[in-house]
């Protein structure tokens, strides 16, 4: 089955339907998920977006804490740009539907109301506008309305995108090829109802599938999270960058019923204080911020304690607070504990660290462009220049949005001057010779022996040791996974299975190839950052040949 659109958009978080519903005016937009439309990364954060909005506050002040987070790596140009366009941004949610948390009902200047500003760590002031503790998913849903009341958008759910199409066109005179160029013409989808490969067909193309969380074992993303943008996009001969830079996040709930619940760091922000099994605080003795360090920080400190103590966890208590405090401004996360026998309201909360965020992915500029013309890349799947070494927390739907509205005013510029028409017959997915599976084990096997792998060898704190056995056994998996690929019908899984096994791959080179420590990655042989000779971005793009 062939589709034709204007537009292909892979994935349904913030970055992907912000960019639906301002190219939407300019032509059809097909959305493209694996699951439902509401399950992404987006849905699940719950913090908030970081922005300037009080008086005390300012851009300059903002800037210097992303900096100060990115250890070095960050691109000042694209942290101005996020930074300064962050309260527009944020506006604009406001007029399409988004409730924010405000203080009450008391104008503030310029007859708007005052947002109630939380403080997560590494922020220097109240800057984080939040819906209570799940903006995410307010944010989502309003953005999931809209788009589904927009005649020209489409979704198209139970769909996982497979692999991108690329060709190259060569302008001839004469006999003499002048000029040759990669061009991305859309891409092929499994529809996991039907099993049939569909081939999209689209002038504009926008990766937008998130993070790869769940390549490690322990991980606050939702099972979607499997590199797919990034992995897709390597593949095509996209540019790819900084994927040793994996922020673990350092409390999720530790429960053995609850599966990849993240406990907000804007507890700490609210006073909440990390504790050993005896009591007693320990992140006084890792930074001066204490509680409130950057998350790499905090991160590193709870793996050294739980190491030092031999714990299964440690503790984060804010039961100092009045229950009625703590109640109004976490109703989700009290509901959640409660469920599983915890009352954060009277009692420490168990937690450790998971894999939480990707500071790197597909290399762009500062309007969403790939490399690859005609691909685009936002939100967690982009390596923009913003994160650095380590993202500022309550940054990334910041960046999202603002990518988001840069990345479709390019697009639909790049559409408008580039004639429509130009592409080939795409041909149809050819599974010639291939039968059904009948040895699916390989696909739970490797998926399971994979995340194990990475957070033993290439979690939060790393070695050369270590990560040349990661490199062993990864190049092991990926040919048994390219041999098994080539012989039988693709499945979701076996898609999947792919992505992260691509994605483990490209983390271990880029760690490997480090040979210092900053921000998210540490390694203990090189346990200082070395500017003279590694202030700069860990950068891989797959050689194409033909």
């Amino acid at each position: 089955m062939n589709i034709q659109t204007d537009f292909l958009i892979i994935g349904s978080g913030i970055a992907g339907l912000m960019v639906a519903l301002k190219v939407a005016g300019s032509g059809t937009v097909a959305i493209v998920t694996k699951k439902q439309a509401v399950d992404s990364n987006t849905n699940l954060a719950q913090g908030g977006i970081a922005s300037v909005f009080d008086q005390q506050d300012s851009f300059d002040l903002h800037i210097q804490d992303t900096l100060d987070a990115g250890d070095g790596l960050c691109n000042p140009d694209v942290v101005h740009q996020v930074v300064v366009g962050g309260p527009e941004r944020i506006r604009e949610l406001m007029e399409i539907g988004v409730s924010f948390n405000t203080e009450g009902n008391r104008p503030g200047e310029n007859g708007s109301e005052p947002f109630d500003l939380g403080r997560e760590g590494g922020h220097s002031r109240n800057r984080i506008v939040h819906a209570h503790d799940m903006t995410g998913r307010e944010v989502e849903q309003v953005l999931l309305s809209r788009a589904r009341q927009n005649r020209n958008i489409r979704f198209y759910e139970n769909h996982i995108a497979i692999d991108l199409i690329t060709f190259s066109t060569r302008i001839r005179r004469g006999l003499v090829t002048t000029t040759h160029e990669d061009y991305c013409c859309g891409a092929y989808v499994l529809d996991r109802q039907s099993h049939q490969v569909m081939t999209f067909g689209a002038d504009i193309t926008l990766l937008a599938t998130g993070g790869a969380g769940k390549v490690y074992l322990y991980t606050s993303n939702p099972d979607i999270a499997t590199g797919d943008g990034i992995a897709m996009g390597y593949r095509a001969g996209a540019t790819v960058a900084n994927l040793e830079f994996v922020q673990f996040h350092p409390t999720c709930l530790y429960h053995p019923a609850a599966k990849n619940f993240l406990i907000s760091e804007a507890v700490r922000g609210e006073g909440g204080r990390l504790m050993d099994a005896g009591g007693n605080s320990f992140m006084e003795r890792y930074d001066p911020k204490r509680d409130l360090a950057c998350r790499d920080v905090v991160a590193r400190a709870i793996d050294t304690e739980l190491k030092r103590t031999g714990q299964d966890s440690v503790f984060l208590d804010i039961s100092h607070q009045p229950a009625a405090f703590v109640t109004s401004r976490f109703p989700n996360l009290v509901e959640k504990c409660l469920a599983f026998g915890i009352d954060m309201t009277k009692e420490p909360i168990p937690v450790v660290p998971a894999a939480h965020y990707m500071c790197g992915g597909v290399v762009t500029d500062m309007f969403g462009r790939t490399d690859i013309n005609r691909l685009y890349a936002v939100g967690e799947t982009a390596c923009t220049g913003l994160h650095g070494a380590n993202r500022l927390a309550s940054n990334s739907l910041l960046e999202a949005l603002v990518y988001a509205d840069a990345a479709a005013r390019q697009a639909v510029r790049d559409r408008a001057e580039n004639d429509r028409g130009i592409f080939p017959d795409i041909p149809g997915w050819d599974d010639v010779g291939t039968t059904d599976s009948d040895e699916q084990i390989m696909v739970a096997h490797n998926w399971d022996e994979i995340r194990r792998l990475m957070w033993n060898y290439v979690g939060i704190v790393r070695s050369d040791k270590r990560l040349a056995r990661a490199q062993r056994r990864i190049d092991t998996i990926q040919n048994e996974i390219s041999e098994y690929y080539w012989n039988f019908k693709v499945s979701p899984d076996l898609i999947e299975l792919r992505n992260i096994a691509t994605v483990a791959e490209l983390i271990i080179k880029c760690a490997a190839h480090r040979k210092e420590s900053r921000g998210l990655h540490y390694n203990i042989g090189y346990p200082k950052r070395d500017d003279h000779r590694w202030k700069k971005d860990t950068v891989i793009r797959r050689q194409i040949v033909g």
